[in-house]
């Protein structure tokens, strides 16, 4: 019995090692990633403050979703001990293990599910084909189209929208090409309205005011979560591959100004907080709205009646100026808009035959172009550019602020972003003089077409005729007559 016994606990023991073994090989390393799902802050009521949970996420689930991303997740919920701390009360979490994450939002699914497609669009340019400026009237008439007027300021809304084409080179530089865009202006004059209807076009939007914003509010907040501490995304990397519409630009205070900076040229938002240091991406529009300081002086500088730095103006590609002046024309028409009295077809302060395109059309439009065009530069349009940036160096020193090396770059950008809007892959002169026209806009005291009034401005009855008009003052204002008759004068 007792060979026997030693031999059954000698067994006993090398099959016990033997499953031990078994089991450290049984064990390997997988992917793991926890992210906090918040509410949407649109979808609450008023008043109500998003609640978040933790999602844990495993294999190939890892990644899938970033920063702002709105997310779908199954999974199982699960309760685990928080980090044991001396001194603090031990509790219990809920998590939730995912099985599954789905991200919707983004511009290829949207562009995918639209109802048009490609072929719905090219159907639309196609009839619009001999009049294509009464086409892109009709699109930018669908932009918030329950405010009367603002011709400029809905077409520069529009290209912020679209964006323009990002360029890099081998050695990793990139230019950016999503435009940002400021709107200086009285009470009164929309801006507020604009802000919203741009939010709700894209489908990554993240609206705050200056008033309640802070400088870990609009980039990176770090959080202290038991003995670690973490990263929480503020707006503009919560907005990343979209836009950031901000309203009370102005309010914001001074030292957190300087803040976004960064995220508006180089698109990234170095982050050194808690002994954390690293870099996120900000690749998103700017779109901000504010009150001038004071009286809106037009014999002084945008950076007087702004009260913003050099290096903050310089880096928004349109600032438009919207001054109440007190038109009594101008009020009497907006008056019968309110009123009901100048019919449906005063939806965007025109006479047009055609209604404005339907919301989910107008967001699937500048979905598909965002992503599908990819227009290119040609030499007649290159020429304009600049010409337009080697007068405004020549000029006076009133918006030195904004005559600088990204006046070009704006420029290239806003005719990119017509060019999609037209649904072009080549940047034509035509789409050349509509961004010099914008940058007219932006200064009061033009060089090229004089003062232009963003504010007072309808939309013309005859389209076409009336930008052939308007290029073709350009043109020769820009001593680039000649260029009139070319082959890339036209579509």
């Amino acid at each position: 019995p007792c060979p026997s016994t030693t031999f059954v606990a000698a067994g006993t023991g090398a099959g016990a090692a033997q499953q031990q073994q078994q089991q450290q090989q049984q064990q390997e390393c997988v992917d793991y990633q926890e992210i906090k799902v918040q509410e949407q802050v649109g979808r609450l009521a008023l008043g109500t403050i998003p609640r978040a949970i933790v999602v844990v996420l495993e294999r190939d689930l890892v990644d899938r979703a970033k920063s702002g991303d709105a997310v779908t997740v199954t999974g199982v919920v699960m309760r685990r001990w928080r980090a044991v701390v001396a001194g603090e009360r031990p509790d219990i979490a809920v998590v939730v293990r995912a099985s599954s994450i789905s991200v919707h939002g983004d511009q290829a699914t949207q562009a995918a599910a639209a109802g048009d497609g490609r072929e719905g669009f090219g159907a639309f340019w196609a009839r619009h084909a001999a009049a294509p400026m009464r086409g892109r009237d009709q699109i930018v008439g669908s932009v918030c189209p329950q405010v009367y007027g603002l011709f400029y300021v809905k077409l520069a809304v529009l290209l912020v929208l679209v964006g323009g084409v990002a360029r890099g080179d081998a050695a990793g530089l990139r230019v950016r090409g999503e435009a940002h865009l400021l709107l200086v202006g009285d009470p009164g004059t929309a801006k507020s309205q604009l802000l919203k209807c741009a939010a709700r076009l894209v489908p990554r939007a993240v609206l705050t005011t200056g008033i309640g914003s802070t400088s870990a509010g609009l980039t990176v907040a770090a959080v202290r979560d038991g003995a670690e501490w973490q990263l929480e995304a503020g707006a503009l990397v919560l907005a990343d591959r979209g836009l950031c519409c901000i309203d009370e630009f102005g309010s914001i205070r001074e030292a957190e100004k300087s803040t976004i900076l960064e995220a508006m040229e180089q698109q990234s938002i170095s982050v050194a907080k808690a002994g954390i240091v690293c870099k996120l991406n900000a690749r998103c529009s700017v779109l901000a709205a504010m009150n001038p300081k004071g009286k809106y002086d037009v014999g002084s500088s945008l950076a007087v009646n702004t009260a913003l730095s050099g290096p903050l103006l310089s880096r928004f590609d349109l600032v438009l100026v919207l001054l109440d002046t007190h038109d009594e024309q101008w009020d009497r028409r907006v008056a019968g808009f309110l009123l009901g009295e100048d019919g449906p077809e005063g939806a965007a302060g025109d006479a047009r035959a055609e209604p404005p395109w339907p919301f989910e059309r107008l967001q699937a439009y500048i979905a598909h172009v965002k992503s599908a065009l990819q227009p290119t530069q040609t030499p007649a349009s290159e020429q304009v550019l600049t010409r337009y940036y080697q007068m405004q160096r020549q000029r006076d020193t009133l918006n030195a602020a904004r005559t600088t090396i990204r006046l070009l770059e704006s420029l290239i950008r806003l005719s990119q972003a017509h060019a999609r809007l037209m649904f072009r892959d080549k940047v034509l002169l035509q789409d050349a003089v509509v961004a010099v026209v914008l940058m007219e806009c932006t200064m009061l005291s033009a060089s090229v077409l004089g003062t232009t009034d963003a504010l007072h401005t309808a939309f013309p009855e005859d389209a076409d005729a009336f930008h052939a008009a308007l290029e073709e003052l350009v043109l020769e204002r820009l001593g680039l007559g000649e260029l009139a008759g070319t082959e890339e004068a036209r579509p």
